[in-house]
């Protein structure tokens, strides 16, 4: 039996799955455990409405497979609102499924509510997979602005 997925926006009453789920994405970016932190950190998010959190379940409710968080941001030179979509994760034993297809409609669908302009992510250079999929799904490589970072 082919397995399917719902996709809902995560409550705080969603925070103990979606903080064990969160913490694996941390570990695929070789950050330390830490589920008590990450607890704190999406409940601070969420709290706070600083982000909102698409999470996929099995259409049984019994186990979480996957979640997408974006943080809205403003442009200035349009004038308008941007969506970042900083965290995409799909456990192991659910990729390939499509939910992280699933995900990505979510938070198009999240974006055009809102009247955003855009949905912006960054991925690691090696995650090709991931690539193939926000290609796939009409996302284009920035060649106009080379981004940088300052580790404060």
């Amino acid at each position: 039996m082919k397995q399917s997925y719902d996709i809902v926006q995560a409550t705080l009453q969603d925070l103990e799955e979606v903080a064990f789920v969160f913490n694996e994405y941390r570990m695929f970016y070789a950050q330390e455990t830490d589920v008590q932190r990450a607890r704190q950190f999406l409940t601070e998010r969420l709290e706070r409405r600083e982000s909102i959190i698409f999470i996929a379940k099995t259409s049984s409710r019994t186990a979480l497979a996957g979640f997408a968080q974006i943080y809205p941001v403003f442009s200035s030179i349009s004038m308008q609102r941007s969506l970042i979509l900083n965290d995409l994760y799909v456990k192991e034993t659910d990729r390939g499924r499509g939910v992280g297809q699933l995900l990505l409609e979510a938070a198009k669908t999240y974006g055009k509510q809102q009247k955003a302009k855009e949905l912006v992510l960054s991925t690691s250079i090696n995650n090709t997979t991931a690539q193939r999929l926000y290609e796939k799904n009409g996302y284009v490589r920035d060649e106009e602005f080379t981004h940088y970072y300052l580790s404060l």
